[in-house]
């Protein structure tokens, strides 16, 4: 896409199936991808490599990614190996009241934050992230509140909603069940293989298979009816 026409987003793209096909919808709905990581000390760091792959995938006019070391403070599993990963064998289930330790300390409002500064950079209105709010692992910031009172602070805090007004926050998936991005993501092209969503991939990005986000992912290809392509560990 070219020309005066053109209409930009920055699409949060982790390595993950979500984020895959949130960038693929972005793509669909005409926008040309400015696909945006962030290496935030994550254990499953063959995620960004994934990520690579997505936004090639995708056809995004640039991958950036943005180095923002969420180790120094802690508190979660994914950035601190003392910190178990919950599994099916600890008899955690998933859904529950309690937030699991995967949960990592205002990792969404960081990452929408960042994709707000690259956006008012390059000009764009719209920001993409692939929160979801029905298969979700009991995060907090996953919630549609939560979308809703970014998109507030973003015309609020930054110079170009204030001067210019209408930047968007787009999490398309929110109500989406995992069966659905599924079948969303395989009409749109999207070769889930390239895609790594587990907590504790190897280097390889091979899968653990019990994890919350590995046993999320199996439901929803198994409830689409979709064969899995996913490689695992052993």
């Amino acid at each position: 896409m070219s020309g005066a026409a053109t209409r930009r987003a920055v699409v949060l793209v982790s390595g993950g199936m979500d984020s895959a096909v949130v960038a693929a919808i972005a793509r669909a709905q005409g926008f040309e991808v400015y696909a945006l990581s962030v290496a935030y000390g994550q254990r499953h760091a063959s995620e960004l490599a994934a990520a690579q792959r997505v936004a090639a995938m995708t056809g995004a006019a640039q991958h950036k990614t943005v180095d923002v070391d969420l180790r120094s403070i802690g508190g979660s599993a994914l950035t601190d190996q003392a910190i178990a990963i919950p599994t099916d064998a600890d008899g955690h289930e998933l859904g529950g009241a309690v937030i699991p330790s995967t949960y990592v300390p205002a990792r969404n409002t960081i990452m929408l934050s960042v994709a707000l500064g690259w956006a008012e950079v390059l000009g764009a209105k719209d920001i993409f992230c692939g929160v979801n709010a029905v298969d979700y692992s009991g995060y907090p910031d996953c919630r549609p509140a939560f979308i809703e009172a970014f998109e507030r602070l973003a015309n609020l805090a930054t110079k170009a909603g204030v001067e210019e007004g209408g930047l968007r926050i787009h999490a398309p998936l929110m109500r989406m069940s995992k069966a659905d991005i599924v079948r969303e993501g395989v009409r749109l092209g999207v070769d889930f293989a390239c895609t790594v969503s587990c907590y504790q991939a190897d280097d390889d990005g091979r899968a653990c298979g019990h994890c919350d986000a590995c046993r999320l992912r199996a439901q929803g290809f198994a409830e689409a009816g979709i064969a899995d392509n996913t490689r695992y560990i052993g």
